[in-house]
């Protein structure tokens, strides 16, 4: 099993970690508003023996350099400028939670650069900001901080509120570290783009394999709205993990590699 190994561009505009041979089919890991690289490292361990498994951290995350205005569309041309910058043909993107959307809208100008997408914990909108779920969901994640509060010392909290049953010590200390070491200010930019995000008309237009991942226990990405998202995408297939709350990978990292390594498997036997 391939241990990953940090790496960083030479120009260094986008951090990121990998393991397996550089040759190999590129499997890409985008985490989600509270993660980072490092969120995926058993996932890398896991698949870097087949795939070259890359997770990047996204702009604004650990050596990543911010955007100068944060938008989905605006990390969705970061996302095609990591890809050809590591020189990725035909990448399998996983993309988990604001990483999901951020694939989402990326397909809408490369529909035909990636081999399958998997869309984990995430949703095809957020809606307006003057809704009032949206508002209470802002405040809830914004207002600690707007009171003297940091990402530190709110990372415990805001973790737990995340995870459903019975999660991995380990993996929830890994969370609580990443979730940590976001900056403050990449956490509220993030959480102001996804106001406005709608992607629901684009999901008939998804035309490459596609496994769509819930967690049953999950109150961001509810199950119940993944699996109708997985409805309006042609070639989709829909895993619900039992017990399950928002960070899979992280809760229960067997579930959601077996998960993911059948969908990786059946993509590999369909079309080599």
């Amino acid at each position: 099993m391939s241990q990953p190994a940090p790496m960083t561009t030479k120009d260094g505009r986008f951090a990121y970690e990998a393991a397996g041979k550089p040759g190999a089919a590129p499997l890409i890991f985008l985490h989600g508003i509270g993660g980072a690289a490092r969120a995926w490292r058993l996932q890398l361990a896991t698949f870097g023996d087949r795939f070259h498994a890359i997770a990047w951290d996204m702009p604004g995350y650990g050596r990543s350099a911010p955007l100068a205005r944060v938008s989905i569309a605006a990390l969705a041309d970061a996302l095609q400028q990591f890809i050809e910058q590591i020189g990725a043909a035909k990448p399998i993107l996983v993309g988990h939670s604001i990483g999901g959307m951020i694939v989402q809208k990326w397909l809408t100008q490369s529909p035909k650069l990636v081999r399958a997408v998997v869309l984990a914990q995430t949703s095809p909108a957020f809606g307006k900001a003057d809704g009032e779920w949206q508002k209470s969901f802002i405040e809830a994640r914004l207002g600690p901080l707007n009171r003297g509060e940091t990402m530190k010392s709110l990372a415990p909290s805001l973790v737990k509120e995340l995870v459903g049953d019975d999660p991995d010590p380990k993996g929830m200390e890994l969370a609580r570290e990443c979730m940590a070491s976001v900056p403050e200010a990449s956490y509220r930019a993030m959480m102001l783009a996804l106001i406005g995000f709608d992607q629901r008309s684009t999901l008939k237009d998804i035309s490459v394999p596609t496994l769509l991942l819930s967690g049953s226990k999950d109150n961001n990405a509810p199950a119940p709205m993944m699996a109708k998202m997985a409805t309006y995408i042609p070639a989709a297939e829909y895993v619900e993990l039992p017990g399950v709350g928002h960070l899979a990978n992280l809760e229960r990292p067997d579930a959601f590699d077996k998960a993911l390594g059948s969908f990786l498997d059946s993509i590999v036997a369909k079309h080599g």
